[in-house]
C-alpha cells in the first residue's frame, strides 16, 4: 500500500526533530533551539484555549492537531530541569516517546481536513434506507426494451426536443446508425409543433437531409393527430441511397421530385429490349395532378444524354408516362421499305416509317369518310421524293388508279411515274390533270353500282364500278405560282380537296412549304389535313413553330426541332484543339426524319428507305391500274383525255385573242384566260362550287 507524501514528510520530520529535542537542552542550554520550541509549546496551548472556547464542532481534532507542539515544549522543559540526561536517559526516552507518538498518532497529516481523517477518528456512518425515486416522464417503466431506454436517456439529455418524449424506437436492420422513432408531446392534451428536421438532426447528430418528420396516422389502439409524430433518422440509408440507389430510389430524387423532370411521378417499372437495344421506363402521376408534365432537357440530363442526339422520346397516355433510351438515335437508323411493309391493310393502312419509341408509324390510302388526300411537306434534299414513292406504292399496291405530275422533271418522279397509269411534267400536265379529276367527279356521281344505285365511294361496300384514283401533284405551291395556270390550279385543287373524298379520288399533295403566304391557301391546307396524316419532314429550326401552326397544332403541343444530325459527335475534340487538328465532318443523316401528324400531337418519325439505286419495280405490283373504258370514253367526249404533254390546244383556255392585223399566229399558252401580268399569278376564277359547275365552266372554256 503506498504512503501519501505528506504522511511520509511528517514521519521524516518525527525522526529527525527527536534527538535534537533532546540534546539541545543539555547540550546549550540558552539555544535558540530551546526558545523556539518553547514559543511553539505556548502556540499550542493557545490553539486549545481557542478550541475549547469555539462553538463549532470539532474541538478534540483540533486539540489533537496542536498536541504535537505542545509536548515537544513538555519534553524541552523537563530535559532542562534534569540533571545531565536524567536517571535511565529520560531525556532521550521522552524524546523518543513524542517521536513515536507523532508517528503513530500524525496530528496534522491525518486530522487537518475531515475528509482524510482517521478511521479511529470518525467512525462510519451507519447506513440508512433511501426513498425510492419518482418515475420520469422520459422515463416511463412500461417495460420498453433496452433500444428504446438507450433512446430515451439520449433524448432526455438533449432536453427533449420540441417538447417531446419517445414513445418507441426502432432500429433499423442492416443500417447500425438508422432508427424510427414514434414521439408524442410531453404535455398531454398540446400538439406538437416546435419540432423540427434541424432539432432532431443535432440531437443525433446527423445531417438535417438524414431526418424525416412524418403525421401519424390514428390506428387501432393507438392515438394519433397532432400531438404524434413519427421521426426517421437514416444518416447510413441516404449515404447507401447516393452511392447505389435503386432504380425507384433514383427515379424518386432525381425523375419525380419537386422540380425534377416529371414532377409528381412514381416509377413502375423497367423494361430492356436487348434486340431493339432501347430501355424503357414507366412511371404514372397520380390522378389528382392530371397530365404529366415533361421538361425534356431536364430528363435528358438525369438519364446522362443530351436532347439532341435523338435518344431519348416520351410518350403520355393519360397519367402514365413511357420513357425509351435507346443506345443510339433510332432515327439515325436505316429502315429498309419492303413490299410487305406497303401492302395496306384490311383497314387501308400501311407502314410508313417507325417512331422514335419503336413503333411502326402507318399512313393509310382511305378513311372512314372516303378515299385518303396526302399532305407530304420537306425541303430541298428532306426526302420528299422518297416518301412520296412510299406512297406512290402503297396506293399501288391496294389497286389505285397513280397519277403523278411534277412542276420540274426529276429523275426519282421519273422512276415513279414508270408505275403509273399517267405521268408528266410541268404546271400545263398538271392543270389538265386536276380538271379531269374534277371531270371524274362527275363521271363517278352518275356510275350505277351493281345494285343499281349510285353510292358514295365505300372500299368495304363491293359493287363499286370504278377504282379509287389518287393524283399526285409535287412541287404544288411551284405550280400554283405559275403566271398562266396557277389560279386555275389552285382553284381546281381546293375544289378536288372538298368532294373528291366521296368519289374515290384522292389529292396527295408535295412541297416546301404549307404557308398561307406562299401560295397554299387555308381552305386546301384545312381540307387536306382533316382527310390525310400529314408527314413534315426535316423542316428549319426557325419554322417549326409556324410551320406547326398553319397546320392547326396547338401551341402546347408544337415540338422541338430536330438535331442537325442524329450521329453522335466524335470525342477527343479538347485533344484536336491542342493539337490544331481540324473537325471531323459533320454527318448530316436527317432525311427522312420528321414528324407524323395523326393526331393532335406530331410524333416524331423516320420514314422508310425506298433504294431507288437498287431498282424499285419489286415495291410494285406488276401491273399498272388504269380508268375504267366508260371513265375514258366519258373524258374522251368532254375533250379531257388525250396526251397531257402537247402544246395547249386551240380554245383550250379559252377563245383566242384577236390579231388586230388578221395574222394567224400560234395560240398563246394561256390564250384569253389569262390574266394578270408581269409573271404574277392570275386572279382568282369566280367560285366553283360543285362538280357540275367545274364541268360547265370547263366546257364553255373548251366550246364543247
Amino acid at each position: 500500500m503506498s504512503v501519501p507524501r505528506s504522511v511520509a514528510l511528517e514521519r521524516t520530520l518525527y525522526t529527525l526533530a527527536a534527538p535534537v529535542l533532546a540534546a539541545a537542552p543539555n547540550l546549550f542550554a540558552d539555544s535558540p533551539v530551546n526558545t523556539v520550541v518553547q514559543l511553539a509549546g505556548a502556540a499550542g496551548v493557545g490553539g486549545w484555549v481557542l478550541a475549547y472556547k469555539s462553538d463549532e464542532s470539532g474541538a478534540g481534532r483540533k486539540a489533537l492537531r496542536w498536541s504535537p507542539l505542545v509536548f515537544a515544549a513538555a519534553v524541552d522543559i523537563a530535559a532542562r530541569h534534569t540533571i545531565g540526561w536524567g536517571p535511565w536517559c529520560m531525556d532521550g526516552l521522552l524524546a523518543a516517546g513524542w517521536a513515536a507518538a507523532g508517528l503513530l498518532v500524525m496530528p496534522f497529516s491525518r486530522h487537518t481536513r475531515r475528509r482524510h481523517r482517521p478511521a479511529l477518528a470518525a467512525p462510519a456512518p451507519s447506513p440508512q434506507l433511501q426513498p425510492a425515486p419518482e418515475p420520469s416522464l422520459a422515463q416511463p417503466d412500461d417495460g420498453a426494451d433496452a433500444f428504446t431506454r438507450q433512446v430515451r436517456w439520449l433524448w432526455e439529455a438533449r432536453g427533449l426536443p420540441g417538447r417531446t418524449i419517445v414513445v418507441t424506437a426502432t432500429p433499423h436492420a442492416g443500417m447500425p446508425n438508422d432508427l424510427s422513432l414514434l414521439l408524442r408531446a410531453s404535455e398531454a392534451g398540446r400538439p406538437i409543433s416546435g419540432l423540427t428536421d434541424a432539432d432532431v438532426a443535432a440531437a443525433f447528430g446527423v445531417e438535417v437531409a438524414d431526418v424525416r418528420i412524418e403525421e401519424v396516422v390514428r390506428q387501432y389502439g393507438r392515438e394519433g393527430g397532432p400531438g404524434w409524430k413519427e421521426v426517421h433518422v437514416t444518416p447510413d440509408m441516404n449515404e447507401r441511397r447516393l452511392k447505389a440507389p435503386t432504380t425507384h430510389e433514383w427515379w424518386a430524387d432525381r425523375i419525380g421530385a419537386t422540380g425534377g423532370p416529371v414532377p409528381g411521378s412514381q416509377f413502375v417499372k423497367k423494361v430492356r429490349d436487348r434486340e431493339r437495344k432501347v430501355t424503357h421506363y414507366i412511371a404514372q402521376v397520380p390522378d389528382e395532378l392530371g397530365e404529366p408534365r415533361v421538361n425534356l432537357h431536364f430528363l435528358a440530363a438525369a438519364l446522362k444524354t443530351k436532347y439532341d442526339e435523338g435518344r431519348l422520346f416520351v410518350t403520355v397516355d393519360g397519367n402514365q408516362v413511357l420513357v425509351s433510351l435507346w443506345d443510339s438515335s433510332p432515327l439515325a437508323q436505316i429502315f429498309p421499305a419492303t413490299k410487305e411493309l406497303l401492302t395496306p391493310d384490311k383497314d387501308g393502312r400501311w407502314v410508313t416509317g417507325f417512331l422514335g419509341n419503336g413503333q411502326p408509324a402507318r399512313n393509310r390510302v382511305y378513311t372512314d369518310r372516303g378515299a385518303a388526300h396526302g399532305l407530304f411537306v420537306a425541303p430541298s434534299g428532306g426526302g420528299k421524293t422518297q416518301l412520296m414513292g412510299l406512297h406512290v406504292a402503297a396506293d399501288a399496291l391496294f389497286g389505285a388508279v397513280v397519277m403523278l405530275a411534277t412542276e420540274a422533271p426529276d429523275e426519282k418522279t421519273a422512276a415513279l411515274g414508270k408505275h403509273t397509269a399517267r405521268y408528266g411534267v410541268g404546271a400545263l400536265y398538271m392543270i389538265r390533270l386536276l380538271r379531269v379529276l374534277v371531270a371524274l367527279m362527275e363521271i363517278r356521281g352518275e356510275m350505277p353500282w351493281e345494285d343499281g344505285e349510285v353510292h358514295e365511294w365505300d372500299p368495304t361496300r363491293p359493287g363499286c364500278p370504278y377504282r379509287m384514283l389518287s393524283a399526285y401533284l409535287d412541287e404544288f405551291l411551284s405550280a400554283a405560282r405559275n403566271g398562266d395556270y396557277g389560279a386555275e390550279i389552285m382553284d381546281l385543287a381546293e375544289l378536288v380537296s372538298v368532294k373528291g373524298r366521296k368519289y374515290g379520288v384522292g389529292l396527295k399533295v408535295a412541297g416546301q412549304s404549307i404557308y398561307v403566304q406562299d401560295g397554299f391557301t387555308q381552305l386546301l391546307c384545312e381540307n387536306l389535313r382533316e382527310n390525310c396524316i400529314p408527314v413534315v419532314l426535316k423542316v428549319a429550326p426557325k419554322k417549326v413553330g409556324e410551320m406547326f401552326k398553319a397546320l392547326g397544332i396547338p401551341s402546347e403541343y408544337i415540338p422541338d426541332p430536330l438535331p442537325r444530325s442524329f450521329s453522335p459527335a466524335e470525342k477527343g475534340r479538347i485533344e484536336r484543339v491542342m493539337a490544331g487538328e481540324p473537325e471531323p465532318p459533320s454527318d448530316s443523316n436527317t432525311g427522312g426524319a420528321g414528324w407524323i401528324i395523326e393526331s393532335k400531337q406530331p410524333d416524331v418519325l423516320r420514314t422508310l428507305f425506298m433504294d431507288f439505286k437498287a431498282g424499285i419495280d419489286g415495291y410494285f405490283p406488276d401491273t399498272v391500274a388504269t380508268l375504267t373504258d366508260y371513265e375514258i370514253r366519258e373524258l374522251e367526249a368532254r375533250d379531257l383525255w388525250f396526251d397531257w404533254t402537247e402544246p395547249p390546244r386551240p380554245g383550250e383556255f379559252g377563245d383566242e385573242p384577236e390579231d388586230e392585223d388578221g395574222d394567224d399566229e400560234a395560240p398563246k399558252k394561256g390564250g384569253g384566260k389569262r390574266r394578270g401580268g408581269g409573271g404574277k399569278p392570275a386572279a382568282r376564277r369566280d367560285a366553283v362550287t360543285s362538280p357540275r359547275q367545274a364541268l360547265e365552266a370547263i366546257r364553255n372554256l373548251s366550246g364543247v
